[in-house]
Formats: C-alpha cells, sequence, structure tokens
C-alpha cells in the first residue's frame, strides 16, 4: 500500500518555526516553491530518476526535487530559507513517509539457533506484556508481539522503517539476552510483510515444526491473543495476524490429515525414547518423568498410548499428580517429591524433563555415581529433556552408560514420517495461500479507512447544516414528525450519493479491483474534496517517535 507522504502547510509551518526559521517572507516563499516539490511523493514520477522501493506489492516512486523551473531565480537571501527546508525534506519525519508501515518477523527457531542461543533469548509468557512496551518504546516500532516457546523465539513487528526497525530489535535482543548482536544476526531469519504473514500462518498450521501438526504450537498462538489483550503496542495490525492465524491452523487442522501421528514434541519425545529402547523392553522399561506440567502431563498420555500401565512422577506437590492419576485410571502413577529426585532417577531406564526450572537439575556429577542399567533395556539410561532451558546439562552426555536427548534431537522422529509430511504441507499450502490472500486485503483496506471516515464526516458536515437552515426556514412549529422525515429524508441521499465512492475505497478481494486502483481512487477523492488538509494518522505517530527521539 501507498502511504501518501505530502505533509500539511501548517505541519511544514511549524516545523520551520521547530527548526529555528522565522516565518518570514522569505521561509513563506520557500514554503510555496515546496508545495510543488511535495507532489513528488504522491504521484511516479516515471520520467527521471527516483528511489524506487517496493512495499508490499505496490510500486511507489519517490522523485528527486525537479518542481522548481529552471527558469525561475531565487533571490540568494531567500537562500537559507530553502536551504533549511530541503535538509527538512531528508529529516526523519520525512524519511518515514516514504515507505508504508511494514510486518516485519525477526526470529531465531531451533531451523536457524541451537537451543543455547535459545534459552537465553527465551522470555517467560509473564514478560510479554513488559517486552511489547519495550519494543513499542523504541524509535520505528508501531506494535509488537512475542512468540517464545522450546523450539522458537519471534519477535513480530509493525516497524516505521523495515532497515531501521530491525536494527533496534536486534539490539533490543542483544541487550536482554546478554548475546552479541553479531551473533544474533548470524541465526536470526528476517521475513517482511507477505512473507512474514506466511510464515505466522504455516507455524500456526505445525508446518514450521519438528513435529507437522504439532498441535501445541496453536495453542501458544492463541495465548499471544490472549496475553496481548489490551496491551498497549499489541495494536490492529498485529492482533488481526495472530487471530487470522489462530483460523488458518484450526482450518488446516479441520481440512487435512496434518495432525495424525506425532503431533507434539511430547509425543516426539516418547517416540524417541521407543525408538532408542529394544522394543522388547517397550512394556517393562521404567519410567521416570520430572515435572506434571502441560508438557509433562502430554508425556504421561503419550505413554499411556504406547502401552506404558506404570511411571514415577516426580513434581513440587502431589495436586497436579493426583489429577493426572484421576484421569488415567487404571495406569498406576506413582508420586514423588522433588527432593527424591535423584533416587527415583537411579532406579529409572528413561528420564523424561519438562519443568520450568531456569537451572540444570542434572548434571555431571548427579549422574556418574547413578547405578547401571539393565542390558535388556540397551545398557544405557536415557535422558530426554523437553525443556527450555534445558533441565539437563550437555556435560551428562559424557557419562558412560548414559545417553542425553533434547529438543533438538526430535529431528529424528520427525524424518520417521518425511514423505507423509511432505504430502500433507502441500495441502495445508493451499490453505495458507488462500488465507493469506484474504489477510493481505484485509491490512490493503485499512489504507482507505480514514478517507472512508473523513468522506463520511465532510458529507455529515454539509448535510446537518442545511439540514439547519432547511428547518429554521420552516419555522420552529413544524411537527417532530415533519422534522424527522425531512432528516431521514437528507441522510437517504447522503448514503446514496455515498454509496458510489464508497464502493471503490473497498479492497476486500471480494471483486476483481486492484489495490492500485482502490488507492488512485482514494487519493482522487482526498483531492477533490480536499480530506488531505488534516495531518495523517501515520504522520502524527511519526512525529510524535521523532519528537521522542529528540529528548
Amino acid at each position: 500500500m501507498a502511504v501518501s507522504s505530502t505533509l500539511s502547510g501548517a505541519k511544514w509551518e511549524r516545523l520551520l518555526v521547530n527548526s529555528g526559521s522565522s516565518p518570514s517572507a522569505s521561509s513563506l516563499r520557500a514554503y510555496s516553491l515546496s508545495q510543488q516539490q511535495m507532489k513528488a511523493f504522491s504521484k511516479p514520477n516515471r520520467g527521471k530518476k527516483g528511489l524506487a522501493q517496493r512495499i508490499g506489492g505496490v510500486r511507489c516512486e519517490v522523485a528527486q526535487s525537479d518542481a522548481i523551473n529552471e527558469g525561475e531565480r531565487i533571490d540568494p537571501s531567500k537562500a537559507s530559507a530553502l536551504s533549511a527546508l530541503e535538509q527538512l525534506k531528508t529529516s526523519a519525519a520525512d524519511r518515514y513517509t516514504k515507505e508504508r508501515s511494514s510486518i516485519v518477523v525477526i526470529g531465531l527457531s531451533i531451523h536457524t539457533a541451537p537451543v543455547e542461543m535459545r534459552e537465553k533469548l527465551a522470555i517467560p509468557e509473564a514478560e510479554w506484556p513488559r517486552a511489547i512496551g519495550e519494543l513499542c518504546g523504541l524509535n520505528h516500532i508501531e506494535e509488537a508481539a512475542v512468540l517464545s516457546t522450546c523450539n522458537r523465539m519471534e519477535i513480530y513487528v509493525v516497524a516505521l522503517s523495515q532497515h531501521r526497525g530491525v536494527k533496534e530489535v536486534t539490539e533490543w535482543m542483544s541487550k536482554t539476552s546478554g548475546i552479541p548482536v553479531s551473533e544474533i544476526c548470524e541465526h536470526r531469519f528476517l521475513l517482511y510483510n507477505k512473507d512474514a504473514t506466511q510464515h505466522l500462518f504455516e507455524v500456526s498450521a505445525g508446518l514450521d515444526s519438528l513435529v507437522l501438526g504439532e498441535g501445541q504450537i496453536l495453542a501458544q498462538v492463541k495465548q499471544v491473543v490472549k496475553v496481548g489483550q489490551g496491551v498497549v503496542g499489541f495494536g490492529r495490525n498485529v492482533s488481526g495476524l495472530f487471530k487470522h492465524a489462530i483460523t488458518v491452523g484450526k482450518r488446516v487442522r479441520t481440512e487435512t490429515n496434518i495432525a495424525a501421528g506425532a503431533v507434539s514434541v511430547s509425543s516426539a519425545a516418547v517416540e524417541l525414547a521407543l525408538m532408542k529402547l529394544p522394543e522388547s523392553s517397550h512394556a517393562t522399561a521404567r519410567m521416570l518423568i520430572i515435572g506434571a506440567g502441560k508438557m509433562g502431563k502430554l508425556v504421561i498420555k503419550h505413554l499411556v498410548a504406547k502401552g506404558c500401565t506404570k511411571m514415577v512422577v516426580v513434581n513440587r506437590s502431589e495436586e497436579k499428580v493426583a489429577a493426572i492419576r484421576e484421569e488415567m485410571k487404571g495406569v498406576e502413577i506413582i508420586y514423588r517429591p522433588l527432593t527424591d529426585m535423584l533416587a527415583c532417577s537411579a532406579e529409572a531406564d528413561v528420564v523424561f524433563t519438562s519443568t520450568a526450572s531456569e537451572t540444570p537439575l542434572f548434571l555431571k556429577e548427579h549422574v556418574k555415581n547413578l547405578p547401571p542399567v539393565s542390558s535388556e533395556v540397551g545398557g544405557s539410561r536415557l535422558f530426554v529433556d523437553i525443556s527450555v532451558p534445558r533441565n539437563v546439562g550437555s556435560c551428562v552426555s559424557d557419562v558412560e552408560g548414559t545417553r542425553l536427548f533434547n529438543v533438538d534431537d526430535l529431528k529424528e522422529v520427525v524424518a520417521a514420517n518425511k514423505e507423509d509430511r511432505l504430502r500433507k504441507a502441500m495441502e495445508a499450502q493451499a490453505i495458507i495461500a488462500e488465507e493469506s490472500k484474504q489477510f493481505e486485503a484485509w491490512r490493503d483496506s485499512l489504507e482507505t479507512v480514514p478517507t472512508i471516515k473523513k468522506l463520511r464526516a465532510y458529507a455529515e458536515r454539509i448535510r446537518a447544516a442545511d439540514l439547519e437552515k432547511c428547518l429554521s426556514k420552516m419555522g420552529e412549529d413544524i411537527p417532530k414528525k415533519t422534522r424527522k422525515a425531512v432528516d431521514d429524508l437528507s441522510r437517504g441521499i447522503v448514503n446514496k450519493l455515498l454509496h458510489g465512492p464508497m464502493q471503490h475505497l473497498r479492497c476486500d478481494g471480494s471483486d476483481s479491483r486492484t489495490l492500485s486502483e482502490t488507492l488512485e481512487n482514494m487519493h482522487a477523492l482526498n483531492r477533490m474534496f480536499g480530506l488531505e488538509t488534516d495531518i495523517s494518522l501515520l504522520e502524527q505517530k511519526i512525529r510524535a517517535k521523532v519528537e521522542q527521539s529528540q529528548k
């Protein structure tokens, strides 16, 4: 979408005053000349060499300043005011208006970054509102959302400038995590507008997960919306994007067979453990689950689904374990307090860890003295750590008779069904493409909302004024019924007159009208009815950001 960058006369006058130039005759002369120059920002000038930048499918060309007639001489005494104006044209406020606010995702995932980096960048759910507030406090960030899971750390923003916005967010991530900017840049991925939209839709559908169709990520996307409600900075664009992503995730799972097989990190963890055990020991292997939260409960469910009928669960309190035991009737679930963790580990063949602890529960010194396990289960004790931050230190893998797996090792489970994954992904991609088009059409339609509101307000002012004149001429004793009839008549006439222009301002994908045609109609109406005399909402935001950065 294009964004009109013509600043109002009043705004330029204020900016000139703020820059130190007095509103003298020379300043006004310079301002008059600038009006012709500024038209270049709203009209393409393909005959001149200019700055062409692709913005969301619409190509906007900003022509070089060429509005001053060659034969027109400028008095030297006026040169200083004109020079100040030229500097203003390249000021921060003007630079912003040359590009549309962009949806950007700056992320690191299991596909691009090791778990050591992701756990440092991870932001707890309780801290998401604070993070959104800090991100929106950056000079070039308008809206923000945080999606932080065990497999990914992604920040979605609406940026007034792509380059500057990415730079600021990356520096913020470095500051909060302690990871150098250069290291984050090495592992991050950047996506803009349509690509960012498609990525989130794929994430919500489970296509970007290690386990295809993983249902847990959809619940996490829903949680982003739930936590973001009422948070300043979780604005209309980002909120709309995540809500649409939820719709996509639900539709993909309903219309495809994507949820068949392993559909969560927890189920993949169970499958991985069983793959490493001899098949003959699946029913007899001693299972220990540390942590009875959401992930731990899912591990228990998947173990039961695979035929396990006895397991030990270590947790801080027995309440959650008792609730799981009540739900899993017919399965022997033994509770042990956290203080018994090492003793229980000594009696286990497979240890699943899924707690929210920020420090490792198991290190080399904890594991090296554990008794060896039976050769019937392969002779090695398995630690399957699905927590981020990790519950088991990497040093544990150095202990003889011990094998350690974390979330990065779940790729092995995914590889087992690669062919089926590709087939289901193709089905889901068709749905995502359709939904992406609908979301982009919705976002495009937002461009014309200010013009629609201004045009309606303009028509309403005329209607109300002329209605008042008409009623005053009819006298004060006219019946209420007559007054209402005249009022309804005036409203009906206005609505019918506005119907055509309003239809040509809508771009929701329901007809063949392109975005460029809709924007041309918008600019034409703005010119015809003088609707651009007020400072646009975007310009107000830009000015606020510039003033904030100058404090």
